[in-house]
């Protein structure tokens, strides 16, 4: 039979984890949230962005509504970065209707604990206990290259001194101007400071991968440091999401790395370039325009290059993709496991529907 799922949210993301929801035998999709009013009142499958047939599932705006059409479990996919405390309020209310959740936000929820404080993870946990439901929420980064994959790799070695998280990308084609502009900084002038770049957001959003392998390696990490560096435009160009101004941020690179004593034992580092060939000096990807990279110490020690690609888009595209098949393809896991917040320490091995011929 089937799984039960409603879907909230259908931007960058969004769509992508609609049209999964959409073409997978395995769920039937029975309800659809968006906040643009524009795309209150279209079938689910215009809104999946591609040429898919009428599901009969119109959107809307209502939340209530989602709720009562019962569903085994919901994918929240809705921006969190700008509206934190109201993305919790909306998990809130799904866990209340006794509705397993998976999603790509808030990324604090992927691993809270060292992050946020007891008395924010605490009820969220009894809520979805009472109400016998779990909670997940994951991505790409922080999700799958930071967690799945260093842990996959680091069960083949004898010992290991140090976990290296990467990515390494060019953002020029990516048109999510929220993120870009107020979270990230692009086309900020250098008296201007984006959110990301706030004292202690760097270490929330990355401390979730810091924490989460520190217990996975069983290690006690006594102290996050953060450190980043903003590339300023020497001329004015265009990219996906407008005009970068000449003498305003272009590039970022940045560091968040969890100490234990002196010694750097998990890192997080990212370059994202908006051109390509913009600052040499800083690490580049193993594929034209951006990928992930896992760099373990140890013995063996490993360097290893995810390149996500695909037929619909560019690289920017397809990372994006993974963090949106990560948490759909984990629906039937987290309707399964007992109630509580689920982490990638909790689940199996994740898989997704058996391997099909392409059309």
């Amino acid at each position: 039979m089937a799984i039960r799922v409603a879907h909230i949210g259908t931007g960058n993301v969004g769509a992508m984890a609609l049209r999964h929801l959409i073409t997978d035998d395995r769920f039937e999709l029975v309800a659809c949230v968006v906040s643009n009013p524009e795309k209150v009142g279209k079938d689910a499958a215009a809104l999946a962005g591609f040429d898919l047939p009428a599901t009969g599932v119109v959107a809307t705006d209502d939340l209530d509504a989602l709720v009562a059409t019962r569903p085994d479990c919901a994918v929240y996919c809705a921006l969190a970065e700008t509206r934190f405390f109201e993305a919790f309020g909306d998990i809130d209310r799904l866990l209340r209707a006794g509705i397993n959740v998976v999603g790509t936000s808030p990324v604090t929820l992927m691993y809270p604990w060292g992050t946020l404080p007891d008395s924010m993870i605490d009820p969220v946990i009894a809520t979805a206990k009472e109400n016998g439901v779990s909670l997940f929420v994951n991505g790409v980064d922080p999700g799958f290259a930071g967690d799945v994959i260093p842990l996959a790799l680091a069960g083949t070695c004898r010992e290991v001194h140090q976990v290296r998280c990467l990515e390494l990308a060019d953002y020029g084609t990516y048109d999510g101007r929220e993120v870009m502009v107020d979270v990230m900084g692009f086309g900020m002038r250098p008296d201007q400071t984006p959110m990301l770049l706030n004292p202690g957001v760097l270490k929330a959003a990355w401390g979730v991968t810091i924490h989460q392998l520190a217990q996975a390696f069983d290690i006690e990490i006594t102290e996050i440091r953060e450190q980043f560096e903003r590339d300023w435009a020497e001329d004015s160009y265009d990219i996906a999401i407008g005009t970068i101004e000449a003498g305003t941020q272009s590039g970022l690179w940045f560091e968040v790395a969890g100490m234990a004593g002196d010694h750097q034992a998990i890192v997080v580092e990212h370059v994202t370039r908006t051109f390509e060939g913009q600052r040499p000096d800083w690490a580049s990807p193993g594929q034209e325009g951006g990928s992930y990279r896992v760099e373990i110490t140890g013995e063996p020690s490993y360097t290893v290059e995810i390149c996500p690609t695909s037929a619909d888009g560019d690289h920017n595209y397809a990372a994006i993709l993974v963090g949106a098949g990560r948490v759909v393809n984990a629906i039937p896991a987290v309707v399964a496991a007992e109630p509580g917040l689920l982490t990638t320490l909790d689940l199996p091995l994740v898989t997704n529907p058996p391997l099909t011929t392409p059309s």
